[in-house]
């Protein structure tokens, strides 16, 4: 079966943001690789060959986040918009509760977490990175 891992663009700062996401999902990398020494990076500005090519951080059982820093070098626009979510599906409640305070850290909250009336224990925040996430724990319906 395939898998789908988020993988997010930051404009020099996923360093700062993947370590915050560290703190908060309590894992550790499983790969950093920087541009430096990388093939064809060697014309890159100083500035840009210690930002990240490639982080990966292990979320959960089967999930992993990973990102970039777009460069200059990279010839590519980094547009922030609201067309996507990271959505946190949890075990239980105090998880849920737990994950979405950590991440509150500087953030908008959208919706705070609260009991819903679709079953489920809910809350909305765009972190202070700009990535919107939804948390999420579903009661068990009877």
């Amino acid at each position: 079966m395939a898998t789908i891992n988020p993988y997010l663009n930051f404009k020099g700062t996923t360093e700062e943001a993947f370590n915050f996401y560290k703190t908060v999902f309590g894992t550790e990398f499983i790969a950093l690789q920087r541009f430096e020494g990388a093939p064809g990076c060697d014309g890159m500005p100083v500035e840009d060959q210690n930002k990240i090519m490639h982080i990966a951080l292990p979320i959960g059982k089967d999930n992993v986040l990973m990102g970039t820093d777009v460069t200059d070098a990279n010839k590519f626009d980094l547009i922030v918009g609201n067309n996507f979510s990271m959505s946190l599906n949890t075990d239980a409640e105090a998880e849920a509760t737990t994950l979405f305070t950590a991440l509150s850290e500087g953030a908008e909250i959208r919706m705070p977490l609260q009991k819903t009336f679709w079953g489920a224990y809910f809350g909305m925040l765009v972190d202070k990175f700009g990535i919107q996430w939804m948390v999420n724990y579903d009661y068990e319906q009877e």
